[in-house]
Protein backbone atom coordinates (compact mmCIF):
# COMPACT_ATOMS: atom_id res chain seq x y z
CA UNK A 1 0.00 0.00 0.00
CA UNK A 2 1.44 2.92 -0.86
CA UNK A 3 0.36 6.94 -1.38
CA UNK A 4 -0.53 7.21 -4.93
CA UNK A 5 2.83 5.78 -7.27
CA UNK A 6 6.87 6.43 -7.47
CA UNK A 7 5.93 9.74 -6.81
CA UNK A 8 5.11 9.46 -3.35
CA UNK A 9 7.68 10.97 -0.90
CA UNK A 10 9.82 8.84 0.87
CA UNK A 11 9.63 11.60 3.80
CA UNK A 12 7.32 14.11 5.03
CA UNK A 13 7.80 17.63 6.63
CA UNK A 14 5.27 18.28 9.53
CA UNK A 15 5.27 22.09 9.41
CA UNK A 16 3.53 21.89 13.03
CA UNK A 17 3.66 25.53 14.43
CA UNK A 18 7.24 26.34 12.23
CA UNK A 19 5.27 29.38 10.90
CA UNK A 20 5.79 30.74 14.52
CA UNK A 21 9.22 29.48 15.33
CA UNK A 22 9.12 31.64 19.14
CA UNK A 23 6.29 29.81 19.92
CA UNK A 24 8.00 25.86 19.44
CA UNK A 25 9.95 26.17 22.46
CA UNK A 26 7.47 27.43 24.96
CA UNK A 27 4.93 24.98 23.56
CA UNK A 28 7.78 21.46 23.93
CA UNK A 29 7.91 22.33 27.50
CA UNK A 30 4.24 22.88 28.21
CA UNK A 31 3.65 19.42 25.61
CA UNK A 32 6.40 17.87 27.48
CA UNK A 33 4.84 18.17 30.74
CA UNK A 34 1.65 17.73 29.50
CA UNK A 35 2.60 14.43 28.31
CA UNK A 36 4.34 13.12 31.43
CA UNK A 37 1.02 14.22 32.92
CA UNK A 38 -0.79 12.03 30.78
CA UNK A 39 1.39 8.85 31.47
CA UNK A 40 1.32 9.27 35.35
CA UNK A 41 -2.27 10.06 35.54
CA UNK A 42 -3.27 7.46 33.29
CA UNK A 43 -1.06 4.58 34.00
CA UNK A 44 -2.19 5.61 37.97
CA UNK A 45 -5.70 5.06 36.88
CA UNK A 46 -4.88 1.68 35.14
CA UNK A 47 -3.12 0.17 37.87
CA UNK A 48 -5.15 1.51 40.99
CA UNK A 49 -8.10 0.15 39.11
CA UNK A 50 -6.68 -3.30 38.35
CA UNK A 51 -4.84 -3.38 42.17
CA UNK A 52 -8.36 -2.32 44.61
CA UNK A 53 -10.99 -5.09 44.65
CA UNK A 54 -13.28 -2.50 45.91
CA UNK A 55 -13.02 -1.02 42.20
CA UNK A 56 -13.86 -4.39 40.70
CA UNK A 57 -16.86 -3.16 38.90
CA UNK A 58 -18.22 -2.08 34.99
CA UNK A 59 -17.76 1.34 35.65
CA UNK A 60 -13.64 1.10 36.01
CA UNK A 61 -13.48 -1.60 33.69
CA UNK A 62 -14.29 0.98 31.18
CA UNK A 63 -12.57 3.53 33.22
CA UNK A 64 -9.40 1.28 32.66
CA UNK A 65 -9.87 0.75 29.16
CA UNK A 66 -10.58 4.38 28.55
CA UNK A 67 -7.44 5.19 30.72
CA UNK A 68 -6.06 2.93 28.27
CA UNK A 69 -7.26 3.87 24.72
CA UNK A 70 -5.54 7.69 25.61
CA UNK A 71 -1.62 6.26 26.25
CA UNK A 72 -1.91 4.69 23.01
CA UNK A 73 -3.43 7.75 21.62
CA UNK A 74 -1.41 10.37 23.13
CA UNK A 75 1.67 7.90 22.37
CA UNK A 76 0.79 7.71 18.68
CA UNK A 77 1.46 11.48 17.93
CA UNK A 78 3.05 13.50 21.03
CA UNK A 79 6.61 11.56 20.95
CA UNK A 80 7.05 13.04 17.04
CA UNK A 81 5.56 16.48 17.70
CA UNK A 82 8.00 16.55 21.20
CA UNK A 83 10.80 15.93 18.68
CA UNK A 84 9.98 18.00 15.75
CA UNK A 85 9.23 21.03 18.54
CA UNK A 86 12.95 19.95 19.85
CA UNK A 87 15.01 20.67 17.20
CA UNK A 88 14.99 21.93 13.24
CA UNK A 89 14.63 18.24 11.95
CA UNK A 90 10.47 18.15 10.81
CA UNK A 91 10.46 14.99 9.25
CA UNK A 92 8.92 11.90 9.61
CA UNK A 93 9.15 8.69 7.30
CA UNK A 94 6.21 7.66 5.07
CA UNK A 95 5.98 4.09 7.04
CA UNK A 96 5.31 6.97 10.49
CA UNK A 97 2.94 8.91 8.69
CA UNK A 98 1.36 6.63 7.33
CA UNK A 99 0.96 4.18 10.90
CA UNK A 100 0.21 7.64 12.28
CA UNK A 101 -2.98 8.37 10.75
CA UNK A 102 -3.76 4.78 10.89
CA UNK A 103 -3.73 4.78 14.84
CA UNK A 104 -5.21 8.55 15.34
CA UNK A 105 -8.48 7.35 13.65
CA UNK A 106 -8.13 3.57 14.77
CA UNK A 107 -8.57 5.21 18.65
CA UNK A 108 -10.34 8.17 17.87
CA UNK A 109 -13.26 6.69 16.85
CA UNK A 110 -12.64 3.68 19.51
CA UNK A 111 -13.27 6.70 22.06
CA UNK A 112 -16.25 7.72 20.77
CA UNK A 113 -17.68 4.35 20.59
CA UNK A 114 -16.17 3.62 24.06
CA UNK A 115 -17.75 7.22 25.78
CA UNK A 116 -21.20 5.86 24.57
CA UNK A 117 -20.75 2.51 26.23
CA UNK A 118 -19.54 4.27 29.30
CA UNK A 119 -23.19 6.47 29.32
CA UNK A 120 -25.14 3.36 28.62
CA UNK A 121 -23.23 1.58 32.24
CA UNK A 122 -24.13 5.21 34.05
CA UNK A 123 -27.80 4.32 32.38
CA UNK A 124 -28.05 1.60 33.80
CA UNK A 125 -26.51 1.80 37.07
CA UNK A 126 -29.03 4.79 37.78
CA UNK A 127 -32.49 4.01 35.90
CA UNK A 128 -32.52 -0.03 36.25
CA UNK A 129 -30.17 -0.41 39.76
CA UNK A 130 -31.86 -3.49 41.10
CA UNK A 131 -30.90 -5.22 37.62
CA UNK A 132 -27.22 -3.44 37.32
CA UNK A 133 -25.25 -6.75 38.09
CA UNK A 134 -27.28 -8.91 35.85
CA UNK A 135 -27.06 -6.71 32.73
CA UNK A 136 -23.77 -5.34 33.04
CA UNK A 137 -21.98 -8.80 33.57
CA UNK A 138 -18.45 -9.37 33.02
CA UNK A 139 -19.60 -11.08 29.42
CA UNK A 140 -21.55 -8.37 28.23
CA UNK A 141 -19.18 -5.01 29.07
CA UNK A 142 -16.29 -7.35 27.55
CA UNK A 143 -18.53 -7.52 24.16
CA UNK A 144 -19.12 -3.68 24.28
CA UNK A 145 -15.47 -2.84 24.64
CA UNK A 146 -14.96 -5.15 21.85
CA UNK A 147 -17.71 -3.54 19.57
CA UNK A 148 -16.14 -0.08 20.58
CA UNK A 149 -11.96 -1.08 19.15
CA UNK A 150 -13.41 -3.17 16.39
CA UNK A 151 -15.13 -0.41 14.81
CA UNK A 152 -12.74 2.14 15.50
CA UNK A 153 -10.58 -0.60 13.28
CA UNK A 154 -12.93 -0.43 11.04
CA UNK A 155 -13.34 3.10 10.47
CA UNK A 156 -9.59 3.12 10.36
CA UNK A 157 -8.89 0.77 7.67
CA UNK A 158 -11.65 2.21 5.26
CA UNK A 159 -10.65 5.69 5.94
CA UNK A 160 -6.49 5.14 5.76
CA UNK A 161 -7.25 2.82 2.74
CA UNK A 162 -8.97 5.66 0.89
CA UNK A 163 -6.12 8.06 1.47
CA UNK A 164 -3.28 5.64 0.55
CA UNK A 165 -4.12 5.97 -2.75
CA UNK A 166 -4.13 9.21 -3.62
CA UNK A 167 -1.77 10.59 -5.94
CA UNK A 168 0.43 13.71 -4.04
CA UNK A 169 2.99 14.28 -6.76
CA UNK A 170 5.65 14.39 -5.01
CA UNK A 171 4.33 16.99 -2.11
CA UNK A 172 5.67 16.27 0.92
CA UNK A 173 4.90 19.44 3.19
CA UNK A 174 2.28 18.22 5.69
CA UNK A 175 0.54 21.55 7.02
CA UNK A 176 -0.14 20.01 10.54
CA UNK A 177 2.12 18.48 13.85
CA UNK A 178 0.80 15.03 12.85
CA UNK A 179 -0.17 13.06 9.33
CA UNK A 180 -3.81 12.97 10.17
CA UNK A 181 -6.17 12.14 6.44
CA UNK A 182 -8.00 15.61 6.64
CA UNK A 183 -4.85 17.06 6.04
CA UNK A 184 -3.27 14.12 3.83
CA UNK A 185 -6.55 14.37 1.62
CA UNK A 186 -5.71 18.08 1.11
CA UNK A 187 -2.36 17.39 -0.35
CA UNK A 188 -3.19 15.65 -3.20
CA UNK A 189 -3.13 16.77 -6.87
CA UNK A 190 -6.30 14.91 -7.78
CA UNK A 191 -9.93 15.25 -7.31
CA UNK A 192 -10.58 13.75 -3.67
CA UNK A 193 -14.52 14.47 -3.51
CA UNK A 194 -14.99 11.02 -2.93
CA UNK A 195 -12.39 11.12 0.14
CA UNK A 196 -13.92 14.42 1.46
CA UNK A 197 -17.65 13.14 1.07
CA UNK A 198 -17.00 9.76 2.92
CA UNK A 199 -14.31 11.07 5.58
CA UNK A 200 -17.39 13.69 6.38
CA UNK A 201 -20.22 10.94 6.31
CA UNK A 202 -18.32 8.39 8.54
CA UNK A 203 -17.10 11.13 10.63
CA UNK A 204 -20.37 12.57 11.19
CA UNK A 205 -21.27 8.93 12.09
CA UNK A 206 -18.92 7.99 14.35
CA UNK A 207 -19.67 11.22 16.08
CA UNK A 208 -23.40 11.95 16.21
CA UNK A 209 -24.57 9.07 16.34
CA UNK A 210 -22.56 7.74 19.71
CA UNK A 211 -23.37 11.27 20.96
CA UNK A 212 -27.04 11.18 20.57
CA UNK A 213 -26.78 7.92 22.45
CA UNK A 214 -24.88 9.41 25.60
CA UNK A 215 -27.70 12.68 25.30
CA UNK A 216 -30.72 10.06 25.40
CA UNK A 217 -29.45 8.19 28.11
CA UNK A 218 -28.55 11.55 30.02
CA UNK A 219 -32.28 12.22 29.01
CA UNK A 220 -33.26 9.44 30.70
CA UNK A 221 -31.00 9.67 33.83
CA UNK A 222 -31.88 12.94 34.26
CA UNK A 223 -35.70 12.24 34.70
CA UNK A 224 -35.07 9.18 37.00
CA UNK A 225 -33.14 11.46 39.32
CA UNK A 226 -36.08 14.01 39.06
CA UNK A 227 -37.72 11.51 41.08
CA UNK A 228 -35.89 10.84 43.78
CA UNK A 229 -36.90 12.69 46.63
CA UNK A 230 -33.93 12.45 48.49
CA UNK A 231 -31.46 15.70 48.14
CA UNK A 232 -28.83 13.56 48.82
CA UNK A 233 -29.88 11.15 46.75
CA UNK A 234 -29.98 13.28 43.53
CA UNK A 235 -26.52 14.98 44.50
CA UNK A 236 -24.83 11.06 44.59
CA UNK A 237 -26.35 10.39 41.11
CA UNK A 238 -25.34 13.34 39.55
CA UNK A 239 -21.87 13.34 41.01
CA UNK A 240 -21.78 9.18 39.72
CA UNK A 241 -22.34 10.82 35.92
CA UNK A 242 -20.37 14.25 36.36
CA UNK A 243 -17.30 13.41 35.73
CA UNK A 244 -18.34 11.52 32.16
CA UNK A 245 -20.22 14.58 31.29
CA UNK A 246 -17.40 16.69 31.61
CA UNK A 247 -15.09 14.12 29.53
CA UNK A 248 -17.71 13.55 27.00
CA UNK A 249 -17.96 17.39 26.34
CA UNK A 250 -14.02 18.01 26.66
CA UNK A 251 -13.34 15.26 23.92
CA UNK A 252 -16.36 16.08 21.39
CA UNK A 253 -16.67 19.62 20.93
CA UNK A 254 -12.97 19.93 19.42
CA UNK A 255 -13.91 16.41 17.31
CA UNK A 256 -17.29 18.00 16.38
CA UNK A 257 -15.70 21.56 15.04
CA UNK A 258 -12.74 19.25 13.05
CA UNK A 259 -14.85 16.43 11.40
CA UNK A 260 -18.40 17.73 11.08
CA UNK A 261 -18.08 21.63 10.28
CA UNK A 262 -18.23 22.12 6.88
CA UNK A 263 -14.28 22.27 5.50
CA UNK A 264 -15.18 26.03 4.05
CA UNK A 265 -15.49 27.61 7.40
CA UNK A 266 -12.14 25.72 8.92
CA UNK A 267 -8.50 27.82 9.52
CA UNK A 268 -5.56 25.43 9.36
CA UNK A 269 -4.35 27.13 12.46
CA UNK A 270 -7.53 26.60 14.65
CA UNK A 271 -6.98 22.85 13.03
CA UNK A 272 -3.61 22.41 14.98
CA UNK A 273 -5.29 23.85 18.19
CA UNK A 274 -8.06 21.54 18.16
CA UNK A 275 -5.69 18.67 17.38
CA UNK A 276 -3.55 19.05 19.66
CA UNK A 277 -6.64 19.59 22.66
CA UNK A 278 -8.33 16.17 21.65
CA UNK A 279 -4.71 14.64 20.98
CA UNK A 280 -2.88 15.93 24.50
CA UNK A 281 -5.04 17.62 26.92
CA UNK A 282 -8.55 15.81 26.69
CA UNK A 283 -6.57 12.42 27.46
CA UNK A 284 -4.15 14.24 30.39
CA UNK A 285 -7.64 15.72 31.95
CA UNK A 286 -9.60 12.34 31.68
CA UNK A 287 -8.01 10.92 34.59
CA UNK A 288 -7.56 14.03 36.80
CA UNK A 289 -11.30 14.72 36.37
CA UNK A 290 -12.25 10.89 37.44
CA UNK A 291 -10.06 10.98 40.32
CA UNK A 292 -10.83 14.31 41.62
CA UNK A 293 -14.38 14.02 41.72
CA UNK A 294 -14.66 10.23 42.32
CA UNK A 295 -14.80 9.29 46.30
CA UNK A 296 -13.62 5.32 45.34
CA UNK A 297 -10.96 5.98 43.18
CA UNK A 298 -9.43 8.90 45.69
CA UNK A 299 -10.27 6.06 48.60
CA UNK A 300 -8.40 3.24 46.31
CA UNK A 301 -5.39 5.29 45.75
CA UNK A 302 -4.98 5.84 49.99
CA UNK A 303 -5.13 2.70 50.18
CA UNK A 304 -2.95 1.57 47.61
CA UNK A 305 -0.56 4.51 49.61
CA UNK A 306 -1.02 3.78 52.54
CA UNK A 307 1.95 0.95 52.65
CA UNK A 308 4.00 2.59 50.89
CA UNK A 309 3.99 5.29 54.13
CA UNK A 310 3.93 2.37 56.36
CA UNK A 311 6.96 1.18 55.06
CA UNK A 312 8.66 4.54 55.13
CA UNK A 313 8.32 5.33 58.89
CA UNK A 314 9.88 1.84 59.46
Amino acid sequence: MSLGNASTPKVFILLGFSDHPWLEMPLFITVFVAYICTLVGNISTIVVSKVDPYLDSPMYFFLSNLSFLDLCFTTTTIPQLLWNLWGPDKSISYGGCVAQFYMFHFLGATECILLAVMSVDRYVAICKPLRYQAIMDRRFCVSLVAVAWISGLANSLLQSSLTIQLPLCGNNKVDDFLCEIPVMIKMSCVDTTFNVTMLSLVGTFFTLVPLSLILLSYGFIVATVLRIRSSTGKKKAFNTCGSHVIVVSLFYGPVICMYVQPSGTKSQDKDKLMALFYSLLTPMLNPFIYTLRNKDMKGAIRRLLLPLNHQRRE
